[in-house]
């Protein structure tokens, strides 16, 4: 291991499991165990993955005006998002472009944030810029951060506690786990039912144990977190969305919220407001974020080109890799705007040939979020 590099609490656990560690976001990280990335994939779909996701950011904001002080930076409704809920939110630059994008949730006595370990500090130092002097901004360095995902997730997690199966999806609370308060909210980033847990570094370790001691439970690495969000049609910011994506191009109309919109009783009001509200109404944009399926058994990375039946280039390939679930090459692309349409035939350009692929509606393979 290089030496700069930073670890997690769960850093010793890792290598003691056998897994083969790689640099990821500045930290020595785990991308597969002894499973392998294909059956820690499915082990996942079809029992419960457990994943360190502790190199995320993780951040307190107190004061009255926080929701406001966060609203004023993404396209999203904080001010109403009740206590107990947890949302998906963007930051935009002026030209619309996404910043990071994280999760938000109202604790009621404060907001709790996390953020892409890549985008840690900027956005910290983002967020700092632009609070009242009424806001507090608090860095949590003594919590680890796991995620239980799949659909035995939910029975795994209320043997140590009954209470989170009473949580729906996005739903968020403090929940005491093995003696210990844990930040629990209903979500992850697989597309399965499950959850994600802020637990005290120094209880980090028995924690994993305790949950890997369940024959449900897999340790699962990067290289299958990466091949589960795909396949659910989830962005990786760096990759599928960055500052020259806007919203708009990158499919996210979902995530902003209607009060923020145009009619909306609190329209605008965050950075890059007017060029995305403009793209909203007109439609007008030149390229989108679309999915592809492959109709070979040849992945295809990101970085490949993409062309039209006509052998005009068409656009990028942002993300892709072979989705195990599926049983075919996924990917997700940026094209131009009229390529954008379901059903579109395209080719990506792998090694000197033109693989055939289809603009395939994402998810790839249904979501499985528990709402009730």
């Amino acid at each position: 291991m290089s030496q700069d590099l930073l670890v997690t609490p769960l850093h010793a656990l890792h290598i003691e499991m056998g897994a083969k560690m790689v640099p990821f976001a500045g930290y020595d990280m785990p991308v597969q165990y002894a499973l392998g990335v294909r059956k820690e994939h499915l082990h996942c779909r079809e029992h419960a993955g457990l994943f360190d996701v502790s190199h995320m950011g993780q951040v307190r904001l107190h004061g009255k005006d926080a929701a406001k002080a966060i609203e004023a930076l993404v396209p999203v409704d904080i001010i109403d998002l009740p206590a107990g809920k947890q949302r998906y939110a963007f930051f935009t630059n002026e030209q619309g472009g996404i910043l990071d994008d994280l999760m938000v949730t109202n604790f009621g006595d404060h907001l709790f944030v996390v953020v892409n370990a890549a985008c840690k500090e900027q956005d910290i130092a983002h967020i700092q810029a632009h609070l009242p002097a009424d806001v507090e901004l608090e860095i949590i360095d003594d919590r680890a951060l796991l995620a239980l995902q799949g659909p035995k997730a939910a029975d795994v997690l209320a043997r140590l506690n009954p209470a989170v199966s009473d949580m729906v999806f996005m739903d968020a609370a403090k929940i005491e786990l093995l003696g210990v308060e844990c930040y629990v909210s209903r979500s992850g980033y697989t597309g399965e039912d499950g959850y994600e847990i802020s637990v005290p570094n120094d209880n980090a370790d028995a924690f994993a144990r305790e949950l890997l001691a369940f024959t449900e439970v897999e340790w699962i690495g990067l290289g299958a977190r990466d091949s589960l969000r795909l396949e659910c049609g989830l962005c990786l910011y760096g990759h599928d969305i960055d500052t020259t994506t806007t919203p708009v191009e990158a499919s996210l109309l979902w995530g902003i919220s209607k009060a923020r919109r145009a009619d909306g009783e609190r329209a605008g009001g965050f950075p890059g407001a007017d060029l995305v509200l403009e793209q909203i109404k007109t439609k007008d944009v030149a390229r989108k974020r679309v999915g592809l399926l492959g109709q070979s058994k040849a992945p295809v990375r990101e970085g490949s080109k993409l062309f039209d039946g006509a052998d005009n280039e068409i656009g990028i390939v942002t993300s892709g890799t072979f989705g195990p679930s599926k049983g075919a090459p996924v990917a997700m692309a940026y094209v131009k705007t009229d390529s954008a349409v379901i059903g579109t035939e395209i080719f990506a350009e792998v090694r000197g040939k033109k693989l055939p692929m289809t603009v395939e509606k994402m998810p790839f393979v249904p979501q499985r979020y528990y709402r009730g």
